[in-house]
């Protein structure tokens, strides 16, 4: 299965409360491979890929966080430019509606890793093995 386990951390838009959820996690050696934060004038919505997701997720909700676990997937995609736009365009054509992205770089490699959520993560999966696009397994996100 190559679905990783992203964390979903609803928290208030007010100051400290992101190093709160962070330093959560680092209390409890637990280590962030990719963040996204996405805010509103009230709350925010951290989304984080650890490299221990099912620990990760039961420090933060025995502090009291709120924590969605949700399956995404991670591909390898050349960092030069139009590396992204070419995985857009065959998910255009294609019609595969993302609900959202995001992307990290790592110094093991030259390839930047792209994670990917939509509602039909099965259809995703099919369409970027048939198209030869390397799809990385959560061992190795967790293990960068």
């Amino acid at each position: 299965m190559n679905k990783i386990k992203q964390l979903s951390i609803f928290i208030e838009n007010q100051t400290g409360a992101l190093y709160n959820v962070l330093n959560v996690l680092a209390e409890a050696e637990i280590n962030i491979r990719a963040l996204s934060l996405a805010d509103t004038s009230e709350f925010a919505i951290l989304r984080l890929v650890v490299n221990k997701p099912t620990k990760g997720k039961e420090v933060l909700e025995a502090n009291d966080f709120i924590v969605k676990e949700t399956p995404i997937l991670a591909i390898e995609l050349n960092d030069v430019p139009g590396g992204l736009s070419s995985i857009l365009k065959l998910l255009d054509e294609e019609n595969v509606d993302l609900e959202y992205l995001y992307a990290f770089t790592h110094e093991k490699s030259t390839n930047a890793i792209l994670l990917l959520h939509t509602s039909d993560l099965g259809l995703l999966e099919d369409l970027l093995t048939k198209n030869n696009i390397g799809i990385v397994s959560p061992d190795e996100v967790y293990n960068l």
